[in-house]
């Protein structure tokens, strides 16, 4: 009785696989066959981008990284940050009672390279903007288990001690611009001085500052220390903005049961 009703399927594999196995001895066959399965693979990765402009939405409020947060973004990259905490919440309803609202296409709309993640470690990252205080972020990073007893994240004093590197950030903006990101010519050419600017709430600097990058642009000293931006402020800036470049409570959630 197995066997009649196994005989199908039997037969069904027994062709495909002396198919495959007669093509293995004509060249020119196998590399029909390899060419075909190439071009459906490639016809269903690239399909989707001709609908591109409907999957990310338009959100008119959305702004571009300041040069210290920028600066800080690449620090994040540098230290490995990435490999451990993951930058989307999917639309899985735990995820969303968890780390708040799913993330949207548009919030990674400027991102080079995105930072979604595939692991994590550590919780995700992508609403942790204005979750914590700037002093709670300075002593997580200086010394993780100050303020989360069982983390097992390893600690980055040295962000305290660097200056942040503001000699190239013009450049970097500059080539940002080139991929998409709407950086002015303003924006760039004031590079290094919204990038001290944004830890000088009294300087003279931060009127521009805002005028370029918004009215909701953080300024303040990130890191509570006096003199020209650490490493520890571009990263606290960059962290304190990442789910905040968009309204996301403007946005209807809708959820996914797990």
């Amino acid at each position: 009785m197995l066997k009649t009703l196994l005989a199908p399927f039997r037969k069904f594999f027994h062709g495909v696989f002396g198919l495959h196995y007669r093509l293995e001895r004509y060249s020119l066959g196998l590399v029909a066959a390899i060419i075909i399965a190439g071009s459906i693979g490639g016809a269903v990765e690239i399909a989707p981008l001709f609908t591109i402009d409907e999957t990310v939405e338009d959100v008119p409020d959305m702004r571009v990284y300041t040069p210290l947060e920028q600066i800080g973004r690449d620090l994040y990259i540098r230290e490995g940050c990435y490999t451990c905490h993951s930058q989307m919440i999917r639309t899985l309803r735990d995820e969303v009672d968890r780390y708040g609202p799913y993330s949207l296409a548009v919030e990674s709309k400027y991102d080079h390279p995105h930072l979604w993640g595939s692991k994590r470690t550590g919780p995700d990252l992508a609403r942790v903007g204005g979750k914590y205080s700037d002093a709670w972020h300075v002593a997580h990073l200086y010394y993780p288990r100050d303020v989360s007893p069982d983390s097992v994240m390893p600690a980055y004093r040295w962000l305290v001690r660097r200056n942040a590197d503001l000699g190239d950030i013009a450049e970097r903006l500059q080539t940002l611009r080139r991929v998409g990101v709407p950086y002015t010519d303003e924006m760039i050419e004031n590079a290094a001085r919204d990038a001290r600017a944004q830890v000088d709430p009294d300087g003279e600097l931060a009127e521009g500052l805002i005028e370029r990058y918004g009215e909701a642009t953080t300024i303040r000293n990130f890191d509570d220390l006096p003199g020209v931006p650490t490493e520890m402020d571009a990263m606290v800036a960059y962290l304190q903005v990442l789910g905040q470049l968009v309204d996301i409570t403007a946005t209807e959630p809708v959820l996914a049961e797990e």
